[in-house]
């Protein structure tokens, strides 16, 4: 069974993730073959990505561990409460979380932190979300599920027949910002790994290369390595810390929820209407930014500047938002003054007129595309 193919939202579950956020810009295949040790055999640049295109396992578990340093400022009302807490181990500190799969219908993920526990479990066609702080569960009913789409009715391209199709197609989709190299080998969880190495052409970035560890034997990405510009250790890691490609028990999948815990049941449909709800309000908040002028992108790959007018809003957040940027150095040029926030991966201006500009570059480029 192909993981990642047959079953995209186990796509997350596995580090490329973070990989795929770094490299939207595109990446064209390098020619140089890995000079891996002596225990595996070369493999070049473009067939390692047909490798993880066409990773296959039938389970695994492990612990994967996220780790931040992106070296950027304390900022007052951001960081209060829970949710607070969280996002500052996002960016500058660590997470750990346990995950089980054994087949598309098995999953468990376990968020861990110093709060307690957060588990997402699916067992056929029930799903669990408990909260361990909360003494809270909610289980879900999931409807049968839908005949599989006969992929002849397709479009052809749509469905490369080979491996090596496959990979020459996701080539040809991105623009060539990005050189993609082999460094040789590495140990990850214990396990020997290829190492593929994403670079930026355009030296103006920020982000020196990511680097993603491939398994060697079952070819599912073990970690990601994103490293600033000249740093020789990453400022965020995802990783596999420990990992079995053995199939889990079927009891990791059978939740009985703790003494004094509040079950709340739900259904596939309420769900449904809460994706609904989110859906909208994500329309409505792209109506409040396209109303204020619409998001510009300047540039392309690695060194894209994203500009847009921040749009009016009130309540909690908006007020701690506003106490943020007010704490940020202050800068001015002839684009005009205003506040900016800088980290070893990337920059954010926000103008006193109103609009914010980002990217993974340095604030000069921020500047110069603030005066466009």
């Amino acid at each position: 069974m192909n993981v990642f193919r047959s079953k995209p939202a186990m796509r997350w579950l596995v580090p490329t993730a973070a990989a795929v956020a770094v490299i939207g810009g595109g990446a064209a295949a390098g020619t140089i073959v890995a000079s891996a040790e002596p225990s595996l055999p070369e493999r070049s640049a473009a067939q390692l990505l047909v490798d993880v295109q066409n990773a296959k396992v039938d389970g695994f578990s492990g612990t994967i561990v996220q780790t931040a340093d992106l070296g950027l400022p304390e900022l007052p009302g951001m960081t209060s409460g829970q949710d607070g807490a969280s996002l500052l181990n996002l960016v500058a500190g660590s997470n750990s979380a346990r995950v089980w799969y054994s087949g598309e219908d098995k999953a468990r993920l376990a968020l861990l932190s110093k709060l307690g526990e957060t588990d997402v479990i699916r067992n056929g066609r029930d799903v669990w979300l408990w909260r361990s702080q909360s003494k809270e569960a909610t289980h879900f009913t999931l409807p049968a599920e839908e005949k599989a789409r006969d992929s002849a009715k397709l479009p052809r391209e749509a469905v490369p027949s080979t491996p090596q199709e496959a990979a020459d197609q996701a080539l040809a989709a991105i623009d060539p910002t990005t050189v993609v190299t082999t460094t040789g080998a590495a140990k990850v969880a214990g396990r020997d790994a290829y190492e593929l190495v994403l670079s930026p052409r355009d030296k103006a970035s920020l982000i020196g290369q990511v680097r993603i560890s491939i398994d060697a034997q079952t070819h599912v990405p073990l970690g990601v390595n994103v490293y600033a510009k000249d740093a020789n250790a990453p400022a965020l890691r995802v990783e596999f810390q420990q990992i079995s490609f053995a199939v889990p028990d079927a009891q990791q999948f059978a939740f009985n929820p703790p003494p004094g815990t509040t079950v709340k049941q739900s259904d596939a449909q309420k769900l449904e209407a809460q994706h609904r709800e989110q859906a909208k309000q994500a329309q409505e908040a792209e109506k409040q930014i396209t109303s204020g002028g619409g998001p510009t992108v300047i540039g392309k790959g690695w060194t894209t500047v994203v500009a847009a007018t921040m749009p009016e809003s009130s309540g909690t957040e908006a007020a701690a938002i506003q106490q943020a940027v007010k704490t940020l150095p202050k800068v001015s040029g002839t684009w005009g003054s205003g506040r900016l926030l800088t980290s070893s991966l990337f920059s954010v201006l926000v103008t006193d007129d109103g609009r914010v500009l980002a990217g993974a570059v340095a604030p000069e480029t921020l500047y110069q595309a603030a005066t466009k």
